[in-house]
């Protein structure tokens, strides 16, 4: 009697081409770009620190970080409702170095990623050093994490991190990411584009996404480690962002009720 379970299934009667004609095309997303003030667009820019903020707590802290000159944007066209979404790009006015912000305040699809990573560290924009704030992933991240207790970590590259032992890097106080646990996403698009180009990239990552208690956190490390030795004000106003985590913080509630 034939074994079901080992033997060699018999071929399709149907090529994989055909096979995929029974299945509707995914719609190809638009190509994101850069639309930089006339001045930028011409040139190279190389920052010395390019900041890329990805969770609502970091995009807050930089939304409200001044003094600083709007650049330009990134675009990410959306083929389904036919408008775009742009992410804003600043240059924090600094004397003797050009020192970028990017808030990343949409979601980037995983096919997009890439795309985006190259937009920002390969084409128009040239840094020495990278910095990208993101939140840690529970679905990610192996261990416990607790919603009132602020957890950072921080992963680097190759470059970043053999300055660190010689002690120059951007997140001295912050712990490693621990074995085990994954990042995803455009940070990690970001992070690898860093290490393939041989730049001076880090990965700052913090728990939970919303609260006061992290907000602090996080502005504590940009004033001492980030951005010290930078003239800069950060508005004490978080009235917004309260209402965006409580209405986040409802949606959770429900959801797991």
């Amino acid at each position: 009697m034939d074994d079901v379970i080992t033997d060699i299934p018999p071929p399709s009667r149907f090529l994989l081409e055909d096979l995929n004609n029974f299945s509707p095309r995914d719609p190809v997303l638009p190509t994101p770009f850069l639309d930089l003030s006339a001045a930028d667009a011409k040139q190279t820019l190389s920052p010395s620190i390019l900041i890329i903020a990805m969770s609502s707590s970091c995009i807050h802290i930089l939304q409200h970080l001044s003094p600083k000159t709007p650049l330009g944007t990134l675009v990410l066209p959306d083929a389904l409702s036919g408008e775009n979404k742009s992410c804003d790009i600043y240059a924090l006015n600094s004397s003797d170095k050009l020192i970028m912000l990017v808030l990343v305040q949409f979601p980037i699809s995983p096919e997009r990623t890439h795309a985006v990573a190259k937009l920002l560290i390969r084409d128009k924009i040239n840094p020495q050093k990278v910095l990208i704030l993101d939140s840690i992933q529970s679905r990610n991240f192996r261990g416990k994490l607790l919603h009132d207790e602020v957890t950072t970590f921080k992963l680097e590259t190759s470059l970043e991190r053999k300055n660190a032992d010689a002690g120059d890097c951007l997140l001295k106080r912050v712990n490693y990411f621990p074995s085990g646990s994954v990042v995803d996403g455009l940070s990690a698009a970001l992070l690898t584009l860093c290490e393939l180009k041989k730049i001076r990239g880090s990965l700052f990552l913090s728990w939970p996404e919303f609260g006061i208690p992290v907000i602090s956190t996080i502005k504590f490390i940009l004033e001492k480690d980030v951005l010290n030795g930078v003239e800069f004000t950060i508005d004490g106003d978080h009235e917004e962002y309260l209402k965006l985590s409580r209405r986040k913080q409802s949606r959770c509630s429900d959801l797991y009720a």
